[in-house]
């Protein structure tokens, strides 16, 4: 399987936060997976870092990505085909607000890629789309 990691997936991965769900850490160190980060996660992880620094890892944009490549995680950058598939994304109607765009980017190139986007957060299965796994 191509595993794309939510942001905070990704963070508890690098981190080993105790936050880290049982069931990411299995899928994220089965051998047969391949696992990437996005550029767009590094962006975000800097962004809501500088805005609220005791809500998120204390780690520079360099920090993080080192930490990535220390584990092995593999790097999608953001094409325009992404944000193409970002206009074909489905979501149910009775579905709470969702105003994240980190998380509809994240999801787009998951689905644009053929990739399983890993997240915790079950607020994005409102979007119908199959490449999401809630842990």
């Amino acid at each position: 399987m191509r595993i794309l990691l939510d942001t905070h997936i990704l963070l508890w991965a690098v981190t080993e936060d105790k936050k880290f769900p049982a069931k990411a850490d299995v899928l994220i160190n089965n051998p047969e997976n391949e696992i990437f980060y996005s550029s767009i996660s590094i962006w975000e992880a800097a962004i809501k870092r500088l805005k609220h620094p005791d809500n998120i890892a204390d780690l520079s944009s360099e920090e993080l990505t080192e930490l990535c490549d220390d584990a092995e995680f593999q790097e999608l950058y953001l094409k325009a085909g992404h944000v193409s598939s970002l206009e074909t994304l489905s979501r149910s109607e009775d579905a709470p607000p969702h105003n994240d765009p980190f998380d509809r980017i994240l999801i787009a190139q998951a689905k644009s890629e053929n990739m399983l986007f890993l997240t915790h957060d079950d607020t994005l299965s409102y979007y119908n789309e199959p490449c999401i796994i809630c842990v």
